[in-house]
């Protein structure tokens, strides 16, 4: 049986909904787990070699990969072990559609591609910020359910989920959230709408 590495690429990977997911893959299978850190680079370099699957867990982060996975891939790039494992991928979104989740996919998949790393498993979430905390949790769930035995068998396959709305309800109930998240900190919905948000 293989060896399952996972590494949060998120940048606020501690308290991500990417280690939540990570969580839910641990659950289905045997593996390791790790945030991608400033400070952790060589240490994870030297690590992965050791395993047979390498499952990046990481948001999607202006229609791209988040600057905490990058650095990491440049380094990995830098410093490639003897023995590449496996790379799957299980991103998720903010958006409703998964597919705004493609264009990150690729980018993973070419870094594999022009380094001779093995490419596996994909899984993409659409919603990614609320459907976890909603009743259609179990799509979330039973997606990487079957993810992560994809992963453990080494039979590699592509997946896909989010929650089943409308989009202009979806928009309706995330505008509420974020509203109402904004009060808790003294930010108006008007705040939250200028390219100045964090100077406020």
């Amino acid at each position: 049986m293989g060896r399952i590495l996972i590494l949060n690429g998120s940048p606020r990977a501690p308290k991500s909904n990417s280690k939540r997911y990570a969580g839910l893959f641990m659950d289905c299978c045997k593996a390791d787990y790790c945030d991608i850190t400033k400070t952790n680079h060589r240490e994870l370099c030297a690590k992965v070699g050791a395993y047979t699957d390498l499952v990046f867990a990481f948001p999607l982060y202006a229609d791209g990969l988040p600057v905490t996975l990058l650095n990491f891939l440049k380094a990995l790039e830098a410093e490639p072990p003897q023995q590449k494992p496996t790379v799957s991928v299980l991103i998720n979104c903010g958006f409703l559609e998964y597919a705004q989740n493609h264009t990150a996919v690729e980018m993973m998949a070419l870094f594999c591609k022009q380094n001779g790393w093995p490419f596996g498993s994909v899984l993409e979430i659409g919603s990614g910020e609320a459907i976890l905390d909603t009743p259609f949790r179990f799509l979330a769930a039973g997606s990487i359910k079957k993810f992560a035995k994809s992963v453990k068998e080494g039979r590699y396959a592509s997946f896909h989920t989010t929650m089943p709305l409308p989009k202009s309800l979806f928009l309706k109930a995330s505008t509420a959230y974020w509203t109402e998240y904004g009060k808790k900190h003294n930010i108006s919905k008007e705040q939250m709408q200028t390219m100045q948000i964090e100077q406020t």
